[in-house]
């Protein structure tokens, strides 16, 4: 009476909790806006996006400006500021003054330009920068692929779990049964101590096996929860019953490329390329356009005198030790790398969908054959039953037909999940 009391509490505690039904396509719906994971994957997208817009550098200038207060003796610096201030007069040129000028003061601003014109190795940066950008987001789109069937799975588990719930709240209920009308039958001396003893050993054991179903629902809704970025203490109810899920049959028996993870993949290669292009590009000159504008005077915020220098400037860096070259061996080897995983990936991707089309296979086949022995264990028992209370059946023959209903009827609720599971698997490997 005592474990029956205390499972009862803990049922009674259970349903107290605030307990929310919800639909699969509600869970979809929040998890889609709120999940962290999601949130991350677009701020990786973000970040790519934002390195790739440094690139820009290659096509647009350079510019800067600056204000400059000086105040020197110094013979040469001197003479040349009375000349950007445009202050110069005959007697400047007296040698006394030229060897032992006064002390001269000068305020300047300066604007400055620096315009990219031929940059081989920046525009291969540039390919290189966007080829990333669009693996990032590709790779963005794929994990959010992956977390709604993560999400679709749990969303089957939390009903699997309900399901297992409820089944062994059926079988305690009967096997409680089972126990009062075997102790009423030992009181009146038709059965013996040890086929009570039999009788309260299965309803102890369908006791745990419901505490532990139980944890598993909460576990599950703790975890639904957690990937719809939810910190509510209710339980979750699936309002969606779990059933099997028809299909169109599919004849998708390849990977497809068109994938994103796998498009993803193959812009990470032409990264990989572009930037071994651009390394090698860095033995060819760079021609770099540049400018200024500056204005000067003795008195602060003022420009008495102004003056441009415009130019261009052809360079040609044409040894720097061994360094480049070293970087351009490792750029090679990087792109062999990355078109070796490629390739390695494709067929790993394959091998997945081959496994899943058989796990799906198994499940379909399964499925009926469970169902069959469910319906055969809900006969036996009922026969069984019938027998035992007619005293012509034995304790333990009562006690195996009720344990194999139980396992029959958890047995066939997973198999739908992994039916479900299964094609939900094969629907994500096989995605274009």
């Amino acid at each position: 009476m005592i474990a029956l009391f205390g499972l009862l509490f803990s049922t009674v505690l259970l349903h107290a909790q605030n307990t929310t039904p919800i639909s699969k396509e509600e869970v979809l719906e929040r998890f889609s806006t709120k999940n962290v994971a999601i949130k991350i994957s677009k701020q990786q997208y973000l970040q790519a996006k934002a390195d790739f817009s440094q690139t820009n550098a290659v096509y647009l200038p350079n510019v800067s400006v600056s204000y400059t207060g000086i105040s020197t003796n110094s013979p040469l610096i001197a003479f040349g500021t009375k000349l950007n201030q445009q202050v110069v007069a005959p007697a400047d040129f007296d040698p006394n003054l030229l060897n032992n000028p006064d002390r001269i003061t000068d305020f300047s601003t300066r604007i400055a330009f620096q315009q990219p014109l031929v940059n081989l190795d920046g525009f291969q940066q540039r390919n290189a920068a966007k080829a990333k950008m669009q693996a990032v987001e590709l790779q963005g789109t794929r994990t959010k692929e992956y977390l709604f069937f993560e999400v679709e799975k749990a969303y089957m588990q939390l009903q699997l779990a309900y399901k297992t719930v409820e089944v062994l709240e059926k079988a305690f209920e009967a096997s409680s049964a089972n126990k009062t009308w075997a102790e009423n039958s030992l009181a009146q001396g038709y059965l013996q101590k040890a086929d009570v003893l039999a009788v309260e050993v299965r309803v102890t054991e369908v006791k745990n096996q419901l505490l532990s179903a139980k944890s598993t629902v909460e576990n599950t809704s703790n975890y639904l929860s957690f990937l719809m970025n939810e910190n509510d203490a209710s339980i979750l109810y699936p309002s969606d019953t779990l059933r099997v899920i028809e299909f169109a049959e599919t004849t998708t028996r390849s990977v497809s490329e068109n994938r994103a993870d796998i498009k993803a993949m193959g812009l990470a290669s032409e990264a990989r390329e572009a930037m071994y292009t651009s390394d090698r590009m860095t033995f060819m000159p760079r021609l770099n356009a540049f400018g200024s504008y500056e204005l000067h005077d003795n008195q602060i915020l003022q420009g008495g005198g102004d003056g441009y220098l415009i130019g261009a400037q052809l360079s040609w860096s044409l040894f720097e030790g061994s360094r480049r070259f070293g970087k351009v061996q490792k750029s090679k080897a990087e792109l062999n790398k990355s078109r070796l995983q490629y390739d390695q990936y494709i067929s790993q991707s394959q091998l997945e969908l081959n496994q899943a089309n058989r796990m799906f296979a198994d499940a379909k086949n399964s499925l009926a054959l469970s169902e069959l022995a469910l319906e055969q264990s809900k006969e036996s028992l009922k026969i069984r039953t019938n027998r035992f209370k007619q005293g012509l059946e034995k304790t333990s023959d009562l006690l195996l037909a009720e344990t194999q209903y139980a396992q029959k009827q958890l047995n066939y609720y997973s198999t739908i999940f992994q039916h479900n599971y299964a094609l939900a698997y094969v629907q994500f490997l096989a995605k274009n």
